[in-house]
C-alpha cells in the first residue's frame, strides 16, 4: 500500500493522557496563576502544542514517517517543557515535589481519570483525606489555598503533583511511540522508498 491508514490519533492513548493533561493545565492555570502572568499562556502553549502535535503526527504519518516522528518528538519537548513549569511552581513556593513513587501518584494513574473534573475528585480526596505534604511557604494568592491541619498540603500543591504525574504517563507513551516509529520506519520506509519501490515494480512488470 503506497499511502497506508493514518491518522485516528483520537484512539491513541498518548493523545487522551496530553490531552488531559491540557484540560488539567487550563483548569490549574486559570485557579493559581495570574492571567497577566507570562507563565500562565507558557503553560497552557505548552500543554497544547503537546496535544496539537501528537495529531498532527498522526495525520502526516501516511506519507512522511520523518515528519510524523519529528512532531512526535516536539510533542513530547512540549510536556517535558510543561513539566518543567510545574516543577518551578512548587519549588518557588518551596512545596513538595512527590517522588515518582509516591502511592498518591500512583493512586490517580491507577483511577484512569478521563476528565479534569476526575482529577479534581482526586485532589479534594487527597486533601481531605490529609494526604498532603510539607507546609506550603508564600503560597499563590486565589482559591482554594488552604491548609488541612495536620500536614499544611494545599489544593495547588496536591494539583501541581497530579498533573506532573499525568505528564510523566503522557512522556513514557510518547517515547515508545517514538521507538515503534523509528522501528517502524527502519523496517518499511517512508513514502519516497515505498514510491520508488512501486515504480520498480511496474518497470519490471512492463
Amino acid at each position: 500500500m503506497l499511502i497506508p491508514k493514518h491518522g485516528g490519533y483520537r484512539r491513541l492513548k498518548s493523545f487522551q493522557v496530553a490531552q488531559l493533561a491540557y484540560d488539567v493545565t487550563v483548569r490549574f492555570c486559570d485557579r493559581y496563576i495570574s492571567p497577566r502572568s507570562r507563565t500562565h499562556d507558557q503553560m497552557v502553549q505548552a500543554a497544547r502544542s503537546g496535544v496539537q502535535n501528537i495529531a498532527e503526527g498522526s495525520q502526516v504519518s501516511g506519507t512522511s514517517k520523518k515528519m510524523e516522528m519529528k512532531l512526535t518528538n516536539v510533542a513530547r519537548a512540549s510536556l517535558e517543557e510543561l513539566k518543567l513549569d510545574y516543577e518551578d511552581f512548587l519549588r518557588q513556593r518551596e512545596m513538595p515535589i512527590w517522588e515518582r513513587s509516591d502511592p498518591r501518584r500512583a493512586a490517580l494513574i491507577a483511577r484512569r481519570p478521563g476528565t479534569a473534573e476526575d482529577v479534581a475528585v482526586w485532589v479534594k480526596e487527597v486533601h481531605d483525606s490529609g494526604q498532603g505534604g510539607l507546609p506550603s511557604v508564600g503560597g499563590p494568592s486565589g482559591p482554594s489555598t488552604e491548609s488541612t491541619p495536620s500536614t499544611g498540603a494545599t489544593y495547588p500543591e496536591i494539583a501541581a503533583n497530579g498533573a506532573l504525574a499525568l505528564i510523566a504517563v503522557a512522556v513514557a507513551l510518547l517515547e515508545r511511540q517514538l521507538a515503534a516509529q523509528a522501528a517502524a520506519f527502519e523496517r518499511e520506509g517512508g513514502f519516497t522508498e515505498r514510491l520508488y519501490q512501486r515504480r520498480q515494480s511496474r518497470r519490471r512488470g512492463e
